[in-house]
């Protein structure tokens, strides 16, 4: 029964939804790619390159919007070269977001030690802090867990209900529907394919780096080697498990998130009777037992990964 009772504590959500918010930012982010066509695997290393690069310009003595800002900027950065590698050359998409992912990690990494080459442990910021919502963070275990947390957790899920608006509500976002689906009629309609996937590119890899940089910059208050830890490719998966849609990815994102908050207080209850191995890979397990059940059903978009060049049919 106490294993049960951990899903009715309010410390167990407000973990989840802790843990859950940079893989929305790093979902909304390959979704954009993905609906656009391009397939982003470059995404691990943009994220850490956003991890880095905000945290950075806050230790420097800038404040931390300026860093979330300079972190999405680095994202788009790498976006751009990732998008045109893939869209106008049309160069494998794997073989080019593991090329990204490579470039980012390493440029990051021997930036952290061109910069601070004296250092034996990780400077420290200080990070967001949470906010509390009046009267919505008093409600019973959903307030602290929903209502309670930092800025960059508020601003996950107004992205999360932008990207939706922005896709099903405006003519930018059919058009990146569109190219993703029959590219030859949108261009067909005088609107640049090229052009709409490179800009979806970058944007979705803006958002990727600002999940890096919810690392450094509100769940931790430092920079680290591998504190990306597999995000990146847990966010692709989260794609699939949604079917491409904001919604079904978003909550794909909190099943996992609470995977793994539960497994480190399961840890605890047993007190290393068994392997804490064993507690490590279960949000992992579950969410490939998930992903297998779900994507049997997904419908992905026709032209994902297939490059286009002006005039083919």
């Amino acid at each position: 029964m106490e294993a049960f009772d951990i899903l009715l504590t309010a410390s167990f959500w407000v973990a989840a939804i802790r843990i859950a918010s940079p893989l929305i930012f790093a979902t909304m982010g390959e979704l954009i790619c993905e609906r656009a066509g391009v397939l982003n695997l470059g995404i691990e290393g943009i994220m850490t390159a956003g991890a880095f690069a905000g945290w950075f310009t806050v230790y420097s003595g800038g404040d931390l919007w300026t860093g979330v800002m300079v972190a999405a900027l680095v994202g788009a950065m790498l976006g751009l070269l990732h998008g045109f590698l893939t869209v106008p050359l049309g160069l494998s998409q794997h073989v080019t977001g593991i090329g990204i992912t490579l470039l980012a990690s390493s440029l990051t990494y021997f930036t952290y030690r061109i910069l601070l080459p004296e250092v034996t442990s990780p400077p420290k910021i200080e990070p967001f802090q949470p906010f509390a919502v009046p009267g919505l963070s008093e409600i019973p275990i959903l307030g602290p867990a929903l209502f309670n947390q930092t800025p960059l957790t508020y601003l996950a899920y107004v992205t999360v209900a932008l990207v939706a608006w922005v896709l099903y509500r405006t003519p930018v976002g059919i058009a990146v529907r569109a190219v993703g689906e029959n590219p030859s009629a949108v261009e067909a309609q005088g609107i640049s394919v090229s052009a709409i996937r490179v800009g979806a590119v970058m944007a979705g890899s803006a958002l990727m780096a600002i999940g890096g940089a919810f690392l450094t910059m509100s769940a931790f208050n430092s920079f680290f080697f591998e504190m990306i830890n597999g995000r990146g490719w847990i966010a692709i998966a989260l794609v699939v498990f949604g079917s491409w849609r904001p919604g079904k990815a978003v909550l794909g994102a909190i099943l996992f998130a609470a995977f793994d908050a539960y497994q480190v207080r399961l840890q605890q209850l047993t007190g290393g009777a068994i392997p804490y191995q064993v507690f490590l890979m279960m949000p992992y397990v579950l969410s490939i037992a998930a992903l297998v059940i779900v994507a049997r059903r997904a419908t992905y978009p026709k032209a994902l990964m297939i490059p286009y060049q002006k005039g083919e049919r």
